[in-house]
């Protein structure tokens, strides 16, 4: 025989969790008389046949056909006060989830006018607070049938709205360097808050102090910016073409020539312009050729490091370092808005 329960509350506090269901697993089987308690900073959602229904706010509220329009409404005269109604109640924290780490999985690009390939790959991270504010729409959107639900549940499909914010804001005011990016934080975070506020809200969400702890160059190459749709094909064997008159004729790479795929190239000059100079800046070193550098080495891996450096030392996502982090597997120190994680405290957790 189904339980029917006569007090339906969630007394735990919902610090770390966005919603809990009540009961865990299959429907709960009320009537009317039953007591709905909901505690500060909770809202609770009946739920049944997929749609969100009645909610109640924080206080003590006993079930009356006059407080569940919706749900009787819907099952009709079964609901009499002597058979029980079947759903799912969802307590869910309107509290405001602040310091939420964030990072790009995938590289922003920013136009670098006459300068290297015309695009800089940067990657970014931060924090950012949100708060639940229509807790039907986000029970609708999200919850299903799960027990309960956290902030990592969801923070993928928040972070992707945060980078293609940053990515537009990019494209509307493109600063044309790193530098004058690095200047422009404050700018790009409010930015960032406006241009992601609709699809929060679409959400039942609302995106709140958003900051920016850096921006980092990545690796930029002719590959990757064709597989990102930045180079258009012409453009992009023209350049591996170039690449391969630089390797023939000396044995090495363009940053043999000091134009270097990535640096020393104006994409506004035209390709004849850019070929000439590289076989003039061949003949000038013919004489030279005899003494052949030495190999590059390897760059030394810093004792300490931001984490878009760990990302790279790791060769995970900056995103990943930051949930590590926060996780409590990878022991770091925030300075303000920003990690700093020693390379010791890396190997000590890959080894443990």
């Amino acid at each position: 025989m189904a339980r029917i329960f006569d007090v339906i509350e969630y007394p735990n506090e919902m610090a770390d969790r966005l919603v809990q269901r009540f009961p865990e697993q299959g429907a709960g089987d009320f009537r009317l008389g039953s007591q709905v308690i909901v505690r500060t900073g909770q809202v609770a959602v009946f739920f049944r046949d997929g749609k969100s229904l009645d909610t109640f706010e924080a206080g003590r509220h006993v079930i009356t056909t006059a407080n569940m329009p919706l749900i009787s409404g819907l099952i009709g005269k079964a609901f009499d006060g002597k058979n029980p109604f079947s759903a799912e109640v969802y307590f869910v924290s309107t509290r405001e989830m602040t310091s939420v780490g964030w990072g790009t999985r995938q590289p922003i690009a920013m136009q670098t006018p006459n300068q290297g390939l015309g695009w800089l790959l940067l990657g970014a991270h931060g924090t950012f607070g949100m708060q639940v504010t229509d807790p039907q729409t986000f029970v609708g959107r999200f919850v299903g049938a799960q027990g309960s639900f956290d902030m990592r549940s969801i923070k993928g499909r928040l972070v992707n709205s945060i980078v293609q914010s940053a990515t537009d804001w990019f494209a509307e005011v493109n600063p044309g360097s790193l530098m004058k990016a690095q200047g422009l934080l404050d700018e790009m975070a409010a930015a960032i808050e406006v241009k992601a506020q609709d699809q929060f809200g679409a959400l039942g969400l609302v995106l709140k102090n958003i900051t920016i702890g850096g921006l980092s160059p990545l690796e930029t190459s002719a590959e990757k910016l064709q597989s990102m749709g930045l180079l258009d094909a012409q453009m992009y064997m023209q350049l591996k073409a170039m690449e391969t008159i630089e390797n023939s004729s000396q044995g090495g790479g363009m940053a043999g020539a000091g134009v270097g795929l990535g640096a020393g190239m104006g994409m506004g000059a035209s390709m004849g312009q850019m070929m000439s100079g590289i076989m003039g800046g061949q003949q000038q070193q013919q004489p030279q050729q005899s003494q052949q550098a030495a190999p590059a080495q390897p760059a030394a891996v810093p004792e300490i490091m931001n984490v878009t450096e760990a990302a790279d030392y790791l060769k995970v996502a900056i995103e990943d370092v930051i949930a590590m982090i926060q996780g409590g597997d990878l022991k770091a120190k925030k300075i303000g808005s920003q990690y700093r994680i020693s390379k010791k405290a890396i190997d000590d957790f890959l080894n443990s």
